[in-house]
């Protein structure tokens, strides 16, 4: 599949390199996005980069009402010898392909996904940072379009790769972090949708995340959902730790991470 360019007649202000040391998280974007189409009859079809911008979809799109959606996150650097690299594309196009089988939405060629990234990736090479610490980070997205109410998969959705020059996902970078072991919510539980990468996992973080960081903590440790005492995970979409069949006693662990 052809993908059609269209650039961007005003470009943004790129961060300087003192601007660099602040970037933060997903606060700026650049200048052009990746954009795909998918119809039942049609399949993917009309790949585009296109500048940066809202996205169009009607007030009865299945994503507003069902929660149709599924998104990727990696990052790209620039090296020490000037060259551009790209941290396991192939890997989170797979792990893409899982989240959309999993919320009955239509998978794409994952080598097509990877093309996809490194052509926006190609416009927007002057967008990456250089200072340490800093990437462009690339968040694949897969939404239901359409117009229709009713409880069943869409037939009709929106892919897109938007791009964000980042630092560190924490304001004050990498350091010991203050971790909350909660004990009422889970994140995760057998026959759920844990394992995809989708919205609605993230939603239902939110309220231990917030009262945890409302005591002073900076994350939270999942401890699973059937018996409330083996770790799940610790941390959200950007930093987080995995403990394989780890049995842990709450109050000994939280004095041990400073909870």
């Amino acid at each position: 599949m052809d993908i059609k360019i269209t650039k961007a007649t005003e470009l943004k202000t790129k961060p300087t390199l003192e601007e660099e040391a602040s970037l933060g998280f997903g606060k700026r974007f650049t200048d052009h996005m990746f954009m795909m189409d998918y119809s039942r009859e049609e399949g993917w079809h009309d790949a585009r980069i296109v500048p940066y911008g809202p996205l169009q979809i009607d007030p009865a799109s299945p994503v507003l009402h069902y929660g149709q959606e599924i998104f990727e996150g990696l990052k790209v650097y620039r090296r020490e010898d000037g060259g551009i690299q790209m941290f396991r594309p192939m890997e989170n196009a797979l792990r893409m392909n899982r989240s959309a089988e999993r919320l009955c939405m239509p998978t794409l060629d994952p080598e097509f996904q990877v093309r996809a990234m490194k052509e926006l990736v190609r416009i927007e090479k002057d967008w990456i940072p250089t200072s340490e610490g800093t990437s462009l980070y690339l968040r694949p997205m897969m939404i239901a379009g359409g117009a229709e109410l009713g409880v069943h998969p869409a037939k009709e959705f929106i892919y897109v790769i938007i791009c964000s020059p980042s630092g560190s996902y924490y304001k004050n970078g990498i350091q010991p972090l203050r971790i909350h072991i909660e004990e009422h919510y889970v994140r995760a539980v057998k026959g759920g949708i844990g394992a995809a990468k989708t919205g609605g996992n993230y939603a239902s973080s939110l309220k231990a995340t917030f009262d945890a960081a409302a005591r002073g903590f900076d994350q939270v440790l999942w401890l699973d959902g059937r018996e409330n005492k083996y770790v799940e995970e610790v941390g959200s979409m950007n930093m987080f730790f995995k403990f394989k069949d780890a049995l842990v006693t709450p109050p000994l662990l939280g004095s041990i991470l400073g909870g």
